[in-house]
C-alpha cells in the first residue's frame, strides 16, 4: 500500500511544510528588506553630509554637518520658536492648498463634464497657465497687499493648475461604455455624474492633487521670503542674510520634512478614499 501524504511524518508533507515556512519568513522580511535599503541610503547621505564639512573637503561656512543642524533646531525649539514658523508655514500652505483643490476641482469637473465651457474658457485659462506664479508676485502684492492674504493667493496660483488639468483630464478618460451602460439602465444625469464620472475620474484628480502638494511647498518657500516675519521660508532667508548658516539649513531641512509629511498624507487619504482600486492592483 502506499503511504499516506497527509502524515506529518512523511517526507514529502515534511519539505513542504518546510518550503511554506521558508515562503511565509521571506513574506515577512521584505518589508523590513525594503525599509532597511531606504535606511542605508539615508545614513549614506547623512554620514557623507557629515563627513565633507569636518574634514574640510567644504567648508563649514557654506555646509554645515548634520550634527550642527541638529543642534540649532533643538535650540530654536528650547526657544519655541520652530513651532512659530511651522504653525505659520502650514496655515499658509493649507489654506492654499485647499483653496486650490476645492476651485481646481469644481471647474475641472464643469469643464470636462461641459465641452461648451471648456471651450469657452480653455483659451483664458491656457494664457494663465503659463504665467509663473513669481512672475505675479507684483501684481498679488499691489491688489493685496504683503500681508496673509497675498502669501495665500500665492501659494493658490501655483496650486491651482495641477488639480485642475488632472481633473479635466481624468472626466475626459472616463470609458463612454460605463456611461452609456448606466444611461441604457435609466440613470439620470445627477446619478451618472457622482456615481460614474467622480469615482471614475477620482485617480487622476489625486494625481493633480498630491503634484500641488508639491507646488504649494516651492510656492510657500518664495510667498515667505517677502514681507514675512515668521514661517520656514522667512528662517531660512532671514538666516542666510545674518549668516546663521547651521539655522538656515534646519529651515530648509524642516521644509523638506513639511513636504514629505503632506504628501504621506494625501497618500494616505488617496489610499483610504480609493480603496476599491486595491483590488486592480499588480503590486506584489
Amino acid at each position: 500500500m502506499s503511504a499516506n501524504l497527509q502524515d506529518p511524518s512523511h517526507p514529502i508533507e515534511a519539505t513542504l511544510r518546510e518550503r511554506t515556512g521558508a515562503r511565509a519568513s521571506i513574506a515577512w522580511l521584505q518589508p523590513l528588506t525594503r525599509i532597511g535599503e531606504r535606511g542605508l541610503g539615508l545614513l549614506l547621505f547623512i554620514a557623507l553630509w557629515e563627513f565633507l564639512p569636518r574634514s574640510g573637503i567644504v567648508s563649514d561656512a557654506y555646509l554645515s554637518p548634520p550634527s550642527a543642524v541638529l543642534a540649532s533646531i533643538v535650540q530654536l525649539a528650547g526657544q519655541n520658536l520652530l513651532w512659530k514658523h511651522i504653525a505659520a508655514s502650514l496655515q499658509r500652505s493649507l489654506w492654499g492648498l485647499l483653496l486650490a483643490i476645492g476651485a481646481g476641482v469644481l471647474l475641472g469637473l464643469l469643464m470636462g463634464a461641459v465641452r461648451r465651457l471648456e471651450r469657452l474658457l480653455d483659451p483664458v485659462l491656457q494664457l494663465f497657465r503659463q504665467t509663473s506664479a513669481f512672475a505675479l508676485f507684483p501684481v498679488f502684492i499691489l491688489f493685496l497687499g504683503i500681508g496673509e492674504l497675498s502669501k495665500v493667493a500665492i501659494i493658490f496660483w501655483a496650486s491651482f493648475w495641477p488639480v485642475l488639468l488632472s481633473t479635466i483630464s481624468g472626466v475626459k478618460q472616463v470609458d463612454r461604455l460605463l456611461i452609456n451602460s448606466a444611461l441604457s439602465m435609466g440613470a439620470t444625469r445627477r446619478f451618472i455624474f457622482f456615481k460614474v464620472v467622480l469615482p471614475a475620474a477620482s485617480p487622476s484628480i489625486f494625481t493633480g492633487v498630491r503634484l500641488a502638494g508639491a507646488y504649494c511647498i516651492t510656492a510657500l518657500v518664495a510667498a515667505e521670503m517677502i514681507g514675512a516675519h515668521s514661517g520656514l521660508g522667512f528662517l531660512t532667508l532671514n538666516s542666510q542674510e545674518t549668516f546663521q548658516i547651521p539655522t538656515m539649513y534646519a529651515g530648509i531641512l524642516m521644509l523638506a520634512v513639511l513636504g514629505l509629511l503632506l504628501n504621506y498624507l494625501l497618500a494616505l487619504l488617496e489610499r483610504r478614499l480609493l480603496r476599491w482600486r486595491q483590488g486592480l492592483s499588480l503590486d506584489d
